[in-house]
C-alpha cells in the first residue's frame, strides 16, 4: 500500500462518498475506486459498504482508518514542517466554527490569512462547540471558534478567550415587551421559546440562567441554525435568547431587548494543545497579531 491509497480511504470515510472524495483528491472516481479496490485485495478485507444511504466503513475499515489517518496526518505534517523551515507555509488549514460566532469577522480573518499565505488551502466546517472541541482533540480540525457558558473553559485543547457578551431577548416587533429598553428573565419566563437543541453548548447558557433564577420555560422549537430561530421569532411563534452580534447581522424583522440578568456567553479560539501543525501555528500567530489578547 502507498500513502495515496491511505489518503483515498481517509477522504472516502470523511465525505461518505466516492464521488466527493475523488473531487477532493483531484482524481477521477474510477481511479480512486480502483486504488481502494486494489488495497482491499491486498488486505483481503472489505473497507467500505455502499448503500442507498451512502458509504460507510466496515468493522475492518474502522480499524484501518485509525492508523490511516495517523499516517496521512504525519506525512502532511512532515512536509509542512520541512517547507516551514524555509519560511513558507503550505498545506490545508481546517477551521471549525459555530453558526453564531460574533467575536470575529471570520471571512475577513480567512481572507487576510490567505493573502499572506497563498499556498494554503483553507477548509471551513460548521458544528456545535462540543463537537468542535472533540474534533480539535482528535486532529480532525486544526483550529475552531466556539461559544461556551461564561463559567466554562475548553478542556484538553489550547485556547484563548475572545470575548464575553450577555445574550439578548429576541422577539417580534409587535410583542408587548418590544418597546422596553430592558427586561428580566422573569418577564419572559411564560413565553414560548425557540432555542438550540437540548444538551448543546448553544443551549446551556440559557438553561443555566433560567434554572439559577428559579424559573422554568417552555422550549417548543429546537433548531441548530440561528437563522431558523430568528425566522421562528419573526413569524411570531416564539421568543429566543441569542448573541447580539448574531441578531445585528440578520435581516430578520425582530427586536433585540437587553436582559439585565440574562445568560453570559464566552467565545474562544481553540487549537490542538500539544502539537498544532505548522499551518495552524502560522494561523494562530497571524490571528494573535491582528487580534491582541484581552487584558
Amino acid at each position: 500500500m502507498d500513502l495515496q491509497q491511505l489518503r483515498y480511504v481517509v477522504e472516502v470515510a470523511s465525505t461518505e462518498s466516492f464521488t466527493r472524495a475523488a473531487e477532493r483528491c483531484f482524481v477521477t472516481q474510477s481511479a480512486l475506486s480502483h486504488q481502494i479496490a486494489a488495497l482491499e485485495r491486498e488486505l483481503d478485507q472489505r473497507l467500505f459498504i455502499r448503500s442507498s444511504r451512502g458509504v460507510r466503513p466496515t468493522e475492518a475499515g474502522v480499524a484501518f482508518l485509525h492508523h490511516a489517518r495517523i499516517a496521512v496526518s504525519a506525512a502532511a505534517a512532515a512536509r509542512e514542517d520541512a517547507v516551514a523551515a524555509s519560511g513558507r507555509v503550505v498545506g490545508i488549514l481546517r477551521i471549525g466554527v459555530i453558526p453564531t460566532v460574533a467575536a470575529v469577522d471570520l471571512p475577513e480573518v480567512i481572507a487576510g490569512f490567505r493573502a499572506m499565505h497563498p499556498e494554503v488551502r483553507v477548509e471551513l466546517t460548521m458544528g456545535n462547540s462540543d463537537t468542535l472541541i472533540a474534533d480539535v482533540r482528535g486532529d480532525a480540525v486544526d483550529v475552531a471558534f466556539l461559544g461556551l457558558r461564561a463559567d466554562i473553559e475548553p478542556s484538553g485543547v489550547g485556547h484563548r478567550l475572545l470575548g464575553r457578551e450577555r445574550l439578548v431577548a429576541v422577539m417580534p416587533p409587535g410583542h408587548a415587551l418590544a418597546d422596553r429598553e430592558e427586561i428580566r428573565l422573569v418577564d419572559i419566563a411564560d413565553e414560548t421559546f425557540a432555542d438550540f437543541p437540548a444538551g448543546t453548548s448553544g443551549r446551556a447558557q440559557s438553561d443555566l440562567a433560567f434554572s439559577s433564577a428559579g424559573l422554568s420555560r417552555d422550549v417548543a422549537f429546537e433548531a441548530g441554525s440561528a437563522e431558523l430561530l430568528l425566522g421562528l421569532v419573526a413569524a411570531g411563534l416564539a421568543v429566543s435568547l441569542l448573541a447580539p452580534g448574531v441578531v445585528a447581522r440578520s435581516s430578520a424583522d425582530v427586536c433585540a431587548i437587553t436582559v439585565a440578568d440574562g445568560p453570559l456567553r464566552a467565545e474562544h479560539i481553540v487549537w490542538h494543545g500539544q502539537q498544532p501543525r505548522a499551518v495552524a501555528r502560522a494561523f494562530l500567530a497571524d490571528f494573535g497579531r491582528a487580534n491582541p489578547a484581552q487584558t
